[in-house]
C-alpha cells in the first residue's frame, strides 16, 4: 500500500479528484486519545513511522491527511477524551473536526477505534449514532485485542456487537491477517456497486 502524508490541518481541508474529476473518497479515523490510530495507521499502511506514536494521550492536536494508492484519503482525526493540552487547544480541534465531519460529502466511511479492553463511552456511541444519522458507513475496530486472552476477546466481540448494532473488526498490530482483512473490507465499501 502507497501512502503520501499531504498535510496536517485544523482549517484548509485538501480536495483532490480522480482522472474522471470525481472527489477522491476519504476514511476517517476517530477513537478515544491514546487508543492506538497512530500504531494501525502505522501497521496499516506498512511504515514503521507515517504516524507519530505516543503514550501521550492528545499527540494528534491536527487533522492528518494521506493519500493512499492515488485512490483514496486517509483522515486521522485528533483523539476525543482525556488528552493533555491546554484547553484551548482542544476546543480548536474539536471544533476543526465537526467542520471536517459536518461538511465532508466526500467522507465515505468512519472507522471508530475502541481499545477491547475498555467499555465504549460516551463519546463512542456519540459517534455511531451520528454515523447512523448521517447514514456514513462506520466499522468499529477493537485496538489492542493482542492483550486479551482469545476467550475475553470473543465475549468482548459477542457483547459490544449485540450492543452496540456494528459490526466490529478485532485488530492487532501484531497480526499481518487483521490488516488484510481491513484492507478488503474497506474496499469492499468504497468500491461497491
Amino acid at each position: 500500500m502507497r501512502a503520501e502524508f499531504l498535510l496536517s490541518t485544523l482549517s484548509e481541508f485538501p480536495s483532490l479528484k480522480d482522472p474522471q474529476g470525481r472527489p477522491l473518497p476519504e476514511i476517517a479515523l476517530a477513537g478515544r486519545s491514546n487508543v492506538g490510530k497512530s500504531s494501525l495507521i502505522n501497521h496499516f499502511l506498512g511504515q514503521k513511522k507515517a504516524a507519530k506514536t505516543s503514550a501521550t494521550p492528545g499527540k494528534t492536536q491536527l487533522l492528518n491527511f494521506f493519500l493512499i494508492d492515488d485512490s483514496f484519503l486517509l483522515v486521522d482525526l485528533p483523539g476525543y477524551g482525556f488528552a493533555k493540552a491546554p484547553v484551548e487547544s482542544i476546543e480548536k480541534w474539536s471544533s476543526a473536526i465537526d467542520t471536517y465531519l459536518n461538511n465532508r460529502p466526500s467522507l465515505k466511511l468512519i472507522l471508530l477505534l475502541i481499545d477491547c479492553r475498555r467499555e465504549p463511552k460516551d463519546e463512542d456511541l456519540s459517534m455511531i449514532e451520528w454515523a447512523k444519522t448521517m447514514q456514513i458507513p462506520l466499522l468499529i475496530i477493537f485496538t489492542k485485542t493482542d492483550k486479551l486472552k482469545a476467550a475475553e476477546l470473543d465475549l468482548a466481540l459477542k457483547k459490544n456487537t449485540k450492543r452496540l448494532g456494528c459490526e466490529i473488526i478485532p485488530y492487532s498490530v501484531e497480526n499481518g491477517r487483521t490488516r488484510d482483512w481491513l484492507i478488503k473490507r474497506i474496499r469492499g465499501i468504497l468500491w461497491a456497486k
